[in-house]
């Protein structure tokens, strides 16, 4: 009989690799997947029905629900490639994961891939609650039958969700006023770009506003600062004339801080930094490719990769041994400069080199 080890030996890649091919489950490069299907087909090789359901009799299904990445916006792939990094391990001891994705800025789409989520039957749903009153069907839904949930990046008040993963927000954000207020003379102004057309929706944006802001109210500065919303990043000329003028009727303004992962986007806008200091969130390609180049001052780090494997890890222990998480499980807030910032994320950088050696 043909194991999943012997194809993955004739393949040359770990039985990790096979299994994510065999399941469609991704992270595995087109390349390599097409040689082992070659293998699969060449073999004759089909997943028994009988001994999978053998195999998932004492097992458990985790479904994880957040948003797809794209190459203009590169943050999600973080947490899916350190959800797949669990997934393998936690495998062998009785959980398989299954990954939705949606449109993040798209209710529907939210919802739809919810309902698909669904009928996988889970024990245990992981998810980012990206839209308010979406996020309440849902977990209305979920409550209803009895199924367990974890927020995932985004943490909202008010659910019942058994714990939150990721950043504490607030203190991010009051850590970036205190990086702004360095070297800052008296006068300056400070200008806080709101990036996102649902950012009502995303606490993690707003709470990091609210503990910029509070960062300066209690060290009594007489900085202000001045917020410019922007609908649609993905219109270039429209999102750098709308920076220009606010830019040209603030002359006074040193600083700029944007609470999320599209720093990069602001910037080139900007035609390059123009000697304000910035602030940003996340270290994507391209946030990090601005950072090397001075372009942006700080970045800071919430640690997706981790967000994504720690979700894994501490829904599998709940499941598995009955071990209920903290209410809330905040990981390190890394602040990022140009001389550093090449030492960050070193686990994920070890996976991705993995899988695509694979």
């Amino acid at each position: 009989m043909i194991r999943i080890k012997d194809i993955a030996k004739e393949a040359n890649v770990s039985e990790g690799t096979v299994d994510r091919v065999l399941h469609n489950r991704g992270g595995v490069s087109s390349k390599t997947e097409a040689k082992i299907r070659k293998i699969l087909e060449r073999r004759n090789y089909s997943i028994n029905p009988v001994a999978s359901a053998l195999a998932m009799k004492n097992k458990y299904n985790v479904a994880v629900l957040i948003p797809e990445y794209e190459d203009t916006d590169l943050f999600w792939k973080s947490p899916y490639l350190g959800i797949l990094k669990a997934s393998d391990e936690v495998k062998n001891i009785g959980i398989h994961v299954n990954y939705f994705k949606f449109n993040q800025y798209d209710p529907a789409s939210y919802l739809k891939s919810f309902e698909a989520l669904l009928e996988t039957e889970p024990a245990a749903v992981i998810f980012a609650p990206m839209f308010l009153n979406e996020t309440k069907k849902i977990t209305t839904q979920l409550e209803a039958i009895s199924i367990p949930y974890m927020f995932l990046n985004i943490d909202i008040e008010g659910f019942n969700n058994l714990t939150y993963i990721g950043q504490d927000s607030y203190t991010s954000g009051y850590i970036a006023g205190k990086l702004m207020l360095l070297g800052m003379e008296k006068d300056s102004k400070i200008l806080i770009i709101q990036s996102r057309e649902h950012a009502g929706d995303n606490t993690a944006i707003s709470k990091r506003i609210q503990g910029f802001n509070s960062f300066f109210k209690d060290n009594h500065t007489e900085i202000e600062s001045i917020t410019l919303k922007i609908e649609d990043l993905n219109n270039t000329s429209k999102t750098e004339q709308n920076i220009k003028d606010c830019l040209a009727s603030n002359d006074s303004i040193s600083g700029i801080f944007i609470p999320s992962s599209r720093t990069a986007v602001i910037v080139d806008c900007l035609n390059g930094n123009n000697g304000f200091k910035i602030i940003g969130f996340d270290n994507t390609p391209q946030n990090v490719e601005r950072l090397k180049h001075d372009d942006i001052s700080f970045l800071i780090s919430q640690k997706p990769f981790e967000q994504g494997y720690e979700s894994i890890r501490l829904m599998s222990d709940y499941l598995l041994k009955s071990k209920v998480p903290n209410d809330k499980v905040y990981l390190p807030i890394d602040i990022l400069i140009k001389e550093n910032v090449v030492y960050n994320d070193m686990n994920q950088l070890m996976f991705e080199n993995a899988i695509s050696e694979d």
